[in-house]
Formats: C-alpha cells, sequence, structure tokens
C-alpha cells in the first residue's frame, strides 16, 4: 500500500461517511433538527420581559379613579385583567394556584379619601416565586400612581397632581419577598435533573440489551410486556427517589429553600412525574436501534422541555404557540407543583390542576411503549 498522501483516499472515507448518514437517517435528522428548534424556540419563543400578565381585580371602591388606574396597568402592556373577584379568599386561591400573576385591591372609600387629599393605598400582590416574571412588572407598576389620573384630577382636584402622588401603591411579592433567584431555581433543578436522567437511563436501558445480545434470553423467558417495563422502571424510580433526597438536602442546607409545604406530598407526586419520564425513556428505547439513538432522543425531548417550561425563561412571556407546546412536556407541570408546594405550602387539590396532566402522559407514553414493544426479535 503506498504510503503517500492521497486525495483519492480521502475523497473516498467522505463518501463512505456520507452513505452512513444517509442511512442512518435518525441521526442525520437530529443533526438537522436540533439547530433548527434552536434557532426557533430562541428566536421567537423565548422572551425575558414578559407582558400581558393574568391579573385580578379585587375593587371595593368602582369609582372613576379605580377604574382609571386598573386602565393605566392595562395600558403599560404589563397587565391583563382576567378577572374581578369580591373576596380575599378568592384572591388567595388563584395566586396560590398560579392562575394569576397580580391581584389588585382598591380598598373602600378609595374616591373620597383621594379627594380629600388623604392618600390612600392600593394594594398589589404578586405572585414573586420567579423573580423574572414580575420584575419588569412592578417596576413600571410604581410609577403608574403619578400618571394614572392626570384626567380625572382636574379643576379643584389640580393640585392632587403634585408630589408627592394622589395615592400610594403598596407592593406585597408574595412566596419569595426577597426576590431570591435560588428559591426558584434550585427545585425547579429537581425536575430537570430528574427528566435528563431518567428519560436517558431508561432509553439506553433495553437498547443496551439489543446491543449486548442480551434480549434474546429475556424474550426467551415467560416474562409480558407490561412485567418488563415495570420491571425496568422500577429500580430507576428508586434511583430518582435518592437524587430528590440529595437535592432536597442540598436545598435546605446550602440554600435555605424555604419547605413550606407537605415533602410526602411532594413524594406522592414524584413517582407519577418520575414514572412519566421513565415510560417516554422506554419509549425511545423501543424506536432507537441502539444506544447512541437512544441518547440522541432524550436530548431532543430534553431540549425543549427544559426551554419551553418556564425554567430557564418565564412562561407566560412566549407566545401562545410555545406555550401550548410546553404544556404537552411533564417538566412544565412539575414546576408548577413543585414550586407551589415548596414555596407556597400548596394542598392536593390546589395542585390537582397539574398533576393530572402528568398522568395523562404517562398514560399515553406506557400505551405507545407498550405498543411498539417487541416480545419477539424480528
Amino acid at each position: 500500500m503506498s504510503t503517500a498522501f492521497s486525495w483519492a483516499r480521502i475523497w473516498a472515507v467522505m463518501v463512505k461517511e456520507f452513505v452512513q448518514m444517509r442511512r442512518d437517517r435518525l441521526t442525520f435528522a437530529m443533526m438537522v433538527g436540533i439547530p433548527i428548534m434552536q434557532l426557533i424556540l430562541f428566536g421567537y419563543a423565548i422572551n425575558t420581559d414578559p407582558k400581558a400578565l393574568p391579573t385580578a381585580v379585587l375593587a371595593a371602591d368602582n369609582s372613576v379613579y379605580a377604574r382609571s388606574f386598573v386602565r393605566a396597568m392595562e395600558n403599560s402592556g404589563y397587565f391583563r385583567v382576567v378577572s374581578q373577584i369580591r373576596t380575599e379568599r378568592e384572591a388567595e386561591e388563584l395566586l396560590a394556584t398560579g392562575a394569576v400573576q397580580f391581584v389588585v385591591t382598591i380598598p373602600e372609600n378609595f374616591a373620597r379619601k383621594l379627594e380629600r387629599g388623604e392618600r390612600p393605598a392600593v394594594l398589589v400582590e404578586a405572585d414573586a416565586a420567579d423573580p423574572a416574571a414580575t420584575s419588569n412588572a412592578l417596576t413600571a407598576l410604581l410609577w403608574l400612581n403619578q400618571t394614572a389620573l392626570a384626567r380625572d384630577l382636574a379643576g379643584p382636584l389640580q393640585y392632587l397632581q403634585n408630589a408627592p402622588p394622589p395615592f400610594e401603591v403598596r407592593v406585597h411579592r408574595r412566596y419569595n419577598p426577597e426576590g431570591i433567584s435560588q428559591y426558584n431555581i434550585v427545585p425547579g433543578l429537581m425536575g430537570t435533573i430528574l427528566t435528563m436522567t431518567m428519560v436517558i437511563m431508561t432509553g439506553l436501558a433495553m437498547t443496551r440489551e439489543q446491543e449486548r445480545g442480551t434480549m434474546e434470553n429475556l424474550l426467551a423467558t415467560p416474562v409480558r410486556p407490561l412485567e418488563v417495563m415495570i420491571g425496568k422502571i422500577v429500580p430507576y424510580i428508586i434511583v430518582g427517589y435518592i437524587q430528590v433526597s440529595i437535592i432536597l438536602a442540598v436545598a435546605r442546607l446550602l440554600f435555605a429553600v424555604p419547605m413550606v409545604g407537605s415533602v410526602v406530598l411532594l413524594s406522592l407526586v414524584l413517582i407519577v412525574f418520575i414514572a412519566a419520564n421513565l415510560a417516554i425513556g422506554f419509549t425511545f428505547s423501543t424506536i432507537a436501534k441502539n444506544q447512541l439513538q437512544a441518547m440522541q432522543m432524550g436530548f431532543f425531548f430534553f431540549l425543549p422541555s427544559i426551554l419551553l417550561s418556564g425554567f430557564m425563561f418565564p412562561f407566560r412571556g412566549m407566545p401562545e404557540w410555545a406555550q401550548w407546546i410546553g404544556q404537552m412536556f411533564p417538566l412544565t407541570h412539575f414546576l408548577r407543583i413543585v414550586r407551589g408546594v415548596l414555596l407556597k405550602g400548596n394542598d392536593f387539590i390546589a395542585i390537582l390542576p397539574s398533576l393530572w396532566p402528568i398522568a395523562a402522559f404517562l398514560l399515553i407514553a406506557t400505551l405507545v411503549a407498550l405498543n411498539r414493544y417487541r416480545e419477539t426479535l424480528d
């Protein structure tokens, strides 16, 4: 064989690699699909300045001044009134479940006190569990008491437009009053770590059996598909609980993350969430031909999960189409649950709207995996 440098041999190797790429269509699709997905998600879906945030109004005074203030909030672009409530209990429930981001309370005799120059206070309660979702909106809010009533305070009330402002805006940041980002990020890491490890590890489990040839021995036994799936999943559930225990201990000891709610309730929810991720990993293993493909599919699932779930960027800052896609991932709903339980002290009723989508995802992924599972080798 000639030892001289040969462009012909290099060309032959290049042709061979392109042929292999063409045959491995899944890998080629990942190489093309992941950059496109990143461009779309980062270009269109990711927004660090969320606007039109859902807001509830508790108005004990329905005067023209109260309506002007609420309208000024909406005109700022950061607030969208979605509910007119009557009791403080309703306000508490809406904030605890995450149905609204803000609750605006206008007190009784607001108009009378304002006209007398007594500077009444408007209370704005914010769900500050995710500081990034509310910081810009609250900054804009603090200036509205100086401009919101500019048209209403005319004639004999003109003097009220002078400093100080005619009324006061008191902001109450709920669940994370100091705006500590670790309180939001560390509980969220629990979901992202579990999603990444559970999907990938389970995806590799079955493909490893096929590559090593041990699948034939497994198929020769009288084990049913559901039994194989449960047997493969349960050990990883135990591993998942070990990971969660470590995360909770670190969150408490190093970052002083408050744990207001029930850890027992969170542990029960974890069974459903971990099983859902393991089921999708098992599904990938029935599609992939080798461990590399299983890992690629795992990352293809993990990337949009972390970007569209509200972990890295405010969920309500994304356009509606991105929010609809994000709602399909278990991580989106689990983040609401874990933050709600740890930071807000939510009970089972409060987390149920976020729990049933995870259970539905688990059911669908399990049915798909069992349908694709083969009891005999082709």
